[in-house]
């Protein structure tokens, strides 16, 4: 899936939910709720939420990269110029590398 539609995917409101759990010092709960309320969240966990998504989308824009660059490489093995594999990759994902 490209990082269009996880981001498209992400924006609509009322995505099914889960509940987890998960262990951490109090402090940094504290720390959270202090952030959420200066921040102006509804509560740390949306707060929580937010960092994770944040960080979640920096690691797949790495991968995402990362492939392309294998993909490019790749390509360029085969024997295809620069000019091929910048129309392969505006066709495949709307953009350049």
């Amino acid at each position: 899936m490209s990082m269009r539609d996880r981001i498209s995917r992400r924006l609509v409101k009322d995505r099914p939910m889960t509940q987890i759990s998960i262990r951490m010092p109090l402090d940094v709960i504290e720390d959270l709720k202090e952030v959420a309320e200066v921040m102006d969240f509804s509560g740390y966990q949306p707060l929580i939420r937010f960092y994770i998504g944040q960080g979640l989308r920096k690691d797949l824009e790495k991968i995402e990269a990362a492939q392309t660059t294998e993909l490019v490489n790749s390509l360029k093995r085969h024997g295809l110029d620069d000019a091929q594999i910048q129309e392969i990759l505006v066709e495949a994902y709307g953009r350049p590398a």
